[in-house]
């Protein structure tokens, strides 16, 4: 079972999650794991050209945010980012970097690097919520 896989089972309405790396890294193949890992088996798409796209399972919205095309972070607030951090889905954001301002620290951050043949996955708990999906790596 993929690391994504792993973390699904522990995820909770109101958790931010950041993905970071380079393009092709494997961000959108982690997002994409972990969705498997909740059970859901339809296409999972890359949101880089509708910053946003959202996924209804079991109860529990996903919203996959993809900030890598964004020309100005004021964006966001056209597509509503506040709704979306009210506390009621997953935010998983891949290019979080690029709107730093407007969102606020992440519960976990991973970062995914290409490192010769394969990918190295580092992760970093920002808050209890984040220790607790960290404990599902273990």
């Amino acid at each position: 079972m993929g690391l994504g896989a792993r973390l699904s089972p522990g995820l909770l309405a109101g958790q931010l999650i950041f993905l970071s790396g380079e393009l092709g890294a494997g961000k959108t193949t982690f997002v994409r794991a972990l969705l498997r890992g909740l059970g859901y088996d339809a296409a999972v798409k890359s949101p880089t050209y509708t910053l946003v796209e959202s996924y209804s399972i079991g109860g529990l919205v996903i919203y996959h945010f993809d900030l890598y095309r964004l020309q100005d972070p004021q964006e966001l607030e056209a597509i509503g980012i506040r709704d979306y951090l009210d506390g009621r889905g997953v935010c998983l954001v891949e290019w979080p970097e690029r709107a730093d301002e407007y969102l606020p620290l992440p519960d976990l951050k991973v970062s995914i690097e290409h490192e010769k043949n394969k990918r190295r996955i580092d992760f970093h708990a920002l808050s209890p919520v984040g220790s607790a999906l960290l404990e599902r790596l273990s």
